[in-house]
């Protein structure tokens, strides 16, 4: 069985590194001409699917938007993640979940397990109650063929504080959890492939200031913020060496063409992160 990192590798090698968020923003639901309710989520996620389908390798459903919305709404985003992993593409559940003990296990059944009804590939989690409190999440996703993309470093100035500060070792915490990570793929990856553990980094973070000169060596990386939030492919060159395995998000600079020219949008988009 593949790790989830190699699957990210054969989706970037297919098409690019593009990968296409599903958020239905309320004002996005009106401009495509949808209710604000469960029933527009569901055909907005839908018809995002469809046209990102053969023309990028990965999408990722922002939970929150789908979540407002009630049971209806999990309802909806369950829909729109099968529609997705039946049409090929790589599902990544943007939940950010974090706590501790059976109640972080239990988010992790929940996402992670294969035949659950909210399964996706991967699951974005926060590691700052301590990296360990993701320990069966982890174990869930070597298991299964399946990622956990662990927030390393986002571009929030709210988030500076905790992120920035330094370790022990002199380390910011950025880079310690990026390091913790790191040493558990590096025991259970085979030698050449690509990690089932990845990070979060956003696309406009200044890795020098965020402390990031660790290596990262071979792990997925979900970069947001690109199109709308400013970043440009040609900010890719911000990963360094890190920069093979990034995987490009954009939301509201492909969802603002609206359903008619969505599928022309993504492609155009895609072409720029090529090669």
């Amino acid at each position: 069985m593949s790790t989830f990192g190699e699957r990210v590798r054969a989706a970037i090698a297919a098409h690019g590194r593009l990968c296409v968020g599903i958020d239905p923003h309320e004002t996005l639901l009106h401009d495509w001409g949808l209710p604000v309710d469960a029933s527009g989520v569901r055909e907005f996620g839908l018809r995002t699917v469809d046209a990102a389908a053969s023309r990028v390798g990965i999408v990722k459903p922002q939970v929150s938007f789908f979540e407002r919305f009630g049971s209806a709404g999990f309802a909806a985003l369950e829909g729109v993640m099968a529609a997705a992993r039946a049409a090929g593409l790589i599902v990544i559940a943007d939940a950010k979940r974090g706590d501790i003990g059976t109640t972080m296990d239990a988010y992790a059944d929940a996402w992670l397990t294969p035949g659950a009804p909210l399964e996706a590939d991967a699951l974005t989690a926060n590691p700052y109650l301590g990296v360990g409190t993701l320990t069966h999440a982890f174990d869930l996703a070597e298991a299964h063929g399946k990622g956990v993309l662990v927030l390393a470093a986002t571009s929030n100035p709210d988030a500076f504080t905790a992120q920035r500060a330094l370790l022990s070792d002199g380390a910011t915490v950025s880079a310690g959890i990026i390091a913790e990570v790191s040493a558990r793929n590096a025991q259970r990856t085979p030698p050449g492939e690509w990690a089932a553990l990845g990070f979060v980094v956003g696309a406009t973070v200044d890795w020098h200031e965020a402390g990031l000169s660790v290596p990262v060596p071979s792990a997925p990386i979900l970069a947001p913020g690109f199109g709308h939030q400013g970043a440009a492919p040609a900010d890719l060159v911000r990963y360094g060496t890190a920069a093979a395995t990034v995987v490009a998000s954009e939301s509201r600079s492909i969802l603002s063409a609206g359903p008619d020219h969505l599928a022309a949008r993504i492609a155009e988009r895609a072409s720029l992160y090529r090669g």
